[in-house]
């Protein structure tokens, strides 16, 4: 039962402390009372039975907690008209005789729209600007995708310590910043949505690819990642960019089972078995990619940095082999990135795009090798370790097998990962030291 318990709670824990946290406008308030209906499951369903509705159950529970919760506040703060009124609504909600059989007949659907308003104005809380980058994930994941501290701090590969130190303090800015509850709407829901999108998929890079540690893929953080963003493509269906950016985690998501051998060892994408890709996610991928295409029809401003991402990776699902890669394609789509939001890591993944083309196509490693010079002297790429892979992978394919080597073993330098250590060294290893 246990097992079960957690399960449910693990799918539900967000609404709830969503909804709960719009009416007592308090985060650490709301977890403790969502925490306390968790309790009373753990108590009261081993004895008494699955209910027939586990989530209403949950969300009642938590509701009379927020219920007796500002009954003692509306007691010490008569005066205070915001707690009332949100006694008032509460009230309205929940029936004050409480009985296991009023929970088991309750009925959401009144609370349907509620819940999914409470649900995307959570996202946005956890994710507002205010927050530093990685406080956002930790908060995210905690509020949103159910997990413990300590199950937060192995994701992440953090001390317990210092994770719990930052929700603890990114609860604490929120609070002190004195942000309302409340969904941003027009331009300034727009404007707070980057920052949603940015820490999901920050969230899903670190999975994908993990920067520090042993592994080489985390996937409950891609498997977290893609799960916020199904849910905000739920809540926000018009937005071209929310479909993008679920489309691109789908279809990187039908890779993962392929991207590491029996031993956990790397599989680079040119040399990974195709037939391991999950059709499935990619199909759902393509079909977001498709919506994101026709939103963002209607948007002047064009494709956002999502969508065309995501149409990169389409370019490789289409792919029934590596040699059937429509490599033109991707560079256009990364002409476009580059042209509209320029990085110096996009400008990195479009030389290696043109390093694959065919020189009929005006491509190969030797006209890319012109491309990444000028990148060498960008601040942002001095340490970074893929620049040197990239160069090492480039050198190697012209035959200056000594350049290239020196450029993988500086590139395992950089890196912070055990797995990409040991694939840039052996890959150094297979070239002559002079």
């Amino acid at each position: 039962m246990r097992d079960t318990v957690a399960a449910i709670w693990r799918q539900e824990s967000a609404h709830i402390v969503a909804h709960v946290a719009r009416l007592v406008r308090d985060l650490d308030r709301a977890e403790e009372l969502a925490q306390d209906a968790l309790l009373a499951a753990l108590e009261t369903w081993p004895r008494d039975g699955l209910p027939d509705k586990p989530a209403a159950w949950l969300m009642t529970t938590a509701k009379h907690r927020a219920l007796d919760h500002l009954r003692r506040v509306a007691m010490q703060a008569r005066q205070e008209e915001a707690l009332t009124q949100d006694l008032q609504t509460l009230q309205a909600d929940v029936e004050p005789d409480f009985a296991p059989e009023l929970i088991r007949s309750l009925d959401q659907a009144a609370d349907a729209a509620h819940i999914d308003d409470d649900l995307l104005r959570l996202l946005f809380i956890a994710c507002h600007p205010v927050l530093p980058p990685a406080s956002r994930v930790a908060l995210t994941l905690r509020l949103l995708g159910g997990l413990s501290t300590a199950e937060i701090a192995r994701a992440c590969l953090q001390p317990e310590a210092t994770v719990a130190q930052r929700i603890v303090r990114a609860k604490r800015t929120l609070a002190d910043s004195g942000l309302p509850f409340e969904l941003p709407q027009g331009a300034a829901r727009r404007e707070a949505l980057g920052s949603v999108l940015a820490v999901v998929y920050l969230m899903f890079n670190e999975g994908h690819a993990a920067s520090t540690g042993e592994d080489w893929l985390r996937p409950a953080l891609c498997e977290e990642a893609l799960r916020l963003a199904r849910v905000l493509a739920g809540l926000s269906p018009l937005e071209p960019e929310v479909q993008g950016l679920l489309a691109l985690l789908e279809i990187q998501s039908s890779r993962l089972a392929a991207r590491g051998d029996a031993q956990g060892r790397p599989v680079l994408l040119m040399a990974q078995d195709r037939r391991r890709w999950d059709a499935l996610l990619i199909r759902r991928g393509l079909a977001a990619l498709a919506r994101a295409q026709t939103l963002a029809q209607a948007d002047p401003a064009g494709p956002g940095p999502y969508q065309l991402q995501a149409a990169i990776a389409a370019c490789h699902a289409r792919a029934a082999t590596a040699e059937a890669t429509d490599w033109p394609a991707i560079v256009a789509a990364y002409d476009a990135l580059v042209a509209r939001f320029p990085s110096p890591v996009v400008s990195l993944n479009r030389a290696v795009a043109v390093s694959m083309m065919s020189a009929e196509q005006g491509g190969g490693p030797a006209v890319a090798l012109t491309l990444l010079q000028p990148l060498r002297e960008q601040p942002a790429l001095r340490d970074y370790p893929w620049l040197a892979s990239v160069e090492g992978d480039v050198l190697a394919r012209l035959g200056r097998g000594r350049e290239a080597r020196e450029a993988f073993e500086r590139a395992a330098r950089l890196s912070g990962n055990a797995q990409d250590q040991a694939l840039l060294r052996a890959r150094a290893a297979e070239l002559p030291a002079d």
